[in-house]
């Protein structure tokens, strides 16, 4: 792989790895107020979530390193805030939900996630469709968040 491929994936992964730790920083499944929530009969143990979310956010990487490898200038620039913009929404939900401890807020960023998904994918697809099918899976996942999300907050109405 040449040096140029090795930055961009370097840069790529450092960035998304941010992301998931900006994300961790916020979630907090020990305290009183998530554990009495009453959550749906089909919402996956607690483990599931780092087993996901820890290949999922390095198929964002590689996409993202992939995507940036297959596009110049203006197109590469613009694909770059998609990513940005996504990753931003990415560790917002989870502030907006745990940190704020809202589930409505917390659904709203989930909303705004999805949105943000299916941009980003339309965005990639245009320029490496392998990069853009790489990111289904998190688009998929994030749709379930979603869906559980608004399990909860349905649950938990004032």
């Amino acid at each position: 792989m040449s040096t140029r491929k090795l930055s961009v994936y370097a840069a790529t992964t450092t960035v998304v790895a941010g992301t998931a730790a900006a994300s961790g920083r916020a979630v907090n499944t020990g305290t009183a107020w998530y554990r009495t929530l009453k959550k749906p009969s089909w919402q996956p143990p607690p483990w599931t979530f780092g087993a996901v979310w820890t290949p999922l956010y390095a198929t964002i990487a590689w996409s993202a390193g992939h995507a940036v490898l297959h596009t110049r200038g203006r197109a590469r620039r613009d694909l770059l805030t998609a990513y940005g913009v996504n990753l931003a929404a990415n560790a917002a939900w989870t502030w907006m939900f745990f940190a704020r401890r809202s589930t409505v807020a917390g659904l709203v960023g989930t909303l705004a996630l999805d949105t943000s998904n299916a941009d980003l994918i339309r965005r990639t697809a245009r320029h490496d469709p392998a990069a853009a099918r790489a990111l289904l899976p998190y688009a998929a996942w994030c749709l379930f968040a979603t869906a559980l999300n608004a399990a909860i907050a349905g649950k938990n109405r004032p």
